[in-house]
């Protein structure tokens, strides 16, 4: 009697328990579509056996039926390492990308169209001059297309300030995610270690949190991270600590007080106080997947963006080594300063057969020596129609004349030209600090392109036509062949353009090989509808099964009381 009255028990586990691996399969089914969730699969294992006999040879023993050993969260540590990196590296080179392809829609869409023609009008208005120097037309449309010109430049590069200034924004959200991700993690971890501190139960939907906080994070920096016996998990965020169980240290910011960039830095590696300050990113180690320095999205950002605007000082007279450690490196810095470089080259091309200059020593009537120092050359100089000396420039720096009118110490009037030698912009012909020479605008023939006899100087105006198709520029210091301006701007767009597509084409691989990652991912943790239907049929089975078990224990004991 008693066996059969346990004989129900063992039955009601088996009822118990197919249930719950019903509802198990149920939720695995419910979830299928949840981003991130991981399926969760049965374990069942048999419960102790009463033994009836110890013999020598054999031992009767009796199940008690059915248990649930566990349920698994499985995950594969190796697969999401490899998954969060390749996540990283492959946001790093879209990020790169999705700026170069900005940069070549500022140059070939709207603007990029009409600063094209302007160059073509520029160029045309000197062969036309070389015509007729003398003549007010010809003068006027020059100085026409060089306003249309330098308009057209300066919008082109103020696009560029302004596309560094959005990049700055993405910047400061992505150091902001970065630690309420942070935040996020270790309130998971608290929660996580709190449920399982007991042994029984496991944290599955926080886990599966926790993890998809994981996959984000890694797309914007690098990640390194584990998981202690507690059920904590640790990050390393670019090589440094980001959490553990007790901490969150927080990316910091530093703000330049120039351009307003954001710099992320580690503030508890810092020296605040001193202004000592250690960044996040260490642009010192090339950008190469084999030293994983090609990883997340926000170090795209930071290397895109640069940390300052770019001139033609970035380009012009630097060794190849430093212009690739610097400038190079960045999408907007390398198109700011060969863009600046350009119009630059242009400006002072034009700018020297108008107004000429040589070198010369002297000392001043106030007993200053003037050592090798570069003044108008009067004597191959030309002059304009009201005979204005030292002869005009076509484009002037803002606020910086050309010369200096400096009196030697026999009476001689120098004009000293101010050297672009200083660090401050304002007194280089770059984009942002010239126009067009405004007493140019005011007057009708003011250019300097008449003999001192007054007749016009035909070779002058030659010159300036024919400076146009002097190869003898390069875009960058990788550059090894000369061009004239018209190859220059294309060569320009064209370098663009590679760099774009090796960011595209990177950018691509790694898509499909993140998928490939992600699918093998989903072959661990995800849901097949197809295997948990099977699972369904087999639990219902199981549960039929143990029903009709029952109904027959139930049978054979009304048979035994009431015939007995």
């Amino acid at each position: 009697m008693a066996n059969g009255m346990g004989s129900l028990y063992i039955g009601a586990s088996g009822l118990q328990n197919s249930q719950n691996a019903l509802n198990t399969t149920a939720n695995n089914l419910a979830n299928a579509d949840t981003k991130g969730y991981v399926r969760q699969q049965v374990l069942f294992a048999d419960r102790d056996y009463v033994t009836f006999k110890n013999a020598a040879i054999s031992k009767q023993q009796a199940g008690l039926g059915l248990a649930i050993a566990d349920v698994i969260h499985t995950r594969d540590y190796f697969l999401d390492k490899y998954y969060r990196t390749e996540n990283g590296r492959q946001s790093f080179y879209e990020t790169n990308y999705l700026a170069v392809q900005d940069v070549e829609n500022m140059f070939q869409e709207l603007e990029g169209v009409q600063f094209q023609q302007s160059l073509e009008d520029f160029w045309d208005s000197f062969e036309e001059l070389k015509k007729g120097p003398e003549l007010e037309i010809n003068q006027n449309l020059v100085v026409q297309k060089a306003t249309l010109f330098i308009e057209r430049a300066q919008g082109i590069y103020n696009n560029m300030k302004d596309y560094q200034s959005r990049i700055n924004i993405k910047v400061k959200e992505g150091v902001e995610r970065i630690n309420e991700l942070g935040h996020l993690i270790q309130d998971l971890n608290k929660q996580i270690m709190k449920i399982e501190s007991g042994g029984v139960e496991t944290a599955m939907t926080l886990r599966d949190e926790r993890d998809n906080a994981l996959d984000e994070l890694s797309s914007l920096a690098k990640v390194e991270f584990r998981e202690d016996g507690n059920g904590a998990v640790h990050v390393r965020l670019e090589n440094v600590s980001f959490l553990d169980e007790v901490h969150v240290f927080e990316v910091g910011t530093v703000v330049d007080e120039v351009t307003g960039f954001v710099t992320p830095i580690w503030p508890q590696l810092s020296n605040m106080a001193r202004g000592e300050y250690t960044p996040m990113f260490d642009f010192s180690v090339d950008i190469a997947p084999e030293l994983t320095s090609d990883i997340g999205e926000l170090k795209a950002l930071v290397l895109s963006r640069g940390d300052r605007v770019a001139n033609y000082r970035d380009v012009t007279g630097v060794s190849a080594d430093k212009y690739n450690d610097d400038a190079g490196m960045s999408v907007m810095l390398s198109a700011e300063a060969e863009f600046d470089q350009y119009v630059h080259e242009i400006i002072t091309a034009i700018n020297d057969i108008l107004s000429p200059t040589t070198v010369t020593s002297f000392t001043g009537a106030d007993g200053t020596p003037y050592n090798n120092v570069r003044v108008w050359d009067e004597e191959n100089a030309c002059v304009s129609q009201d005979g204005e000396k030292p002869g005009r420039e076509l484009f002037v720096r803002r606020g910086w004349d050309r010369y200096k009118e400096v009196a030697a110490n026999d009476g001689t009037i120098y004009y000293v030209y101010n050297e672009e030698d200083s660090p401050d912009t304002e007194k280089m012909y770059t984009i942002q600090n010239v126009t067009v020479n405004p007493d140019l605008l005011e007057l009708e023939c003011g250019l300097p392109l008449l003999t001192k006899n007054g007749e016009p100087d035909m070779e002058a105006a030659k010159r300036l036509a024919d400076c146009w198709k002097i190869k003898k520029y390069t875009v960058n210091p990788n550059d090894n062949n000369k061009c004239d301006f018209k190859e220059y701007y294309q060569r320009m767009i064209d370098g663009i353009g590679t760099k774009g597509n090796v960011f595209k084409g990177m950018a691509e691989d790694l898509e499909g090989e993140v998928a490939a990652i992600e699918n093998n991912r989903q072959q661990v943790f995800g849901v097949s509808s197809d295997e948990e239907l099977q699972n369904m049929i087999k639990y219902q089975s199981a549960y039929n099964a143990s029903s009709r078990f029952i109904n027959v224990i139930n049978e054979m004991l009304e048979h035994l009381v009431t015939r007995l």
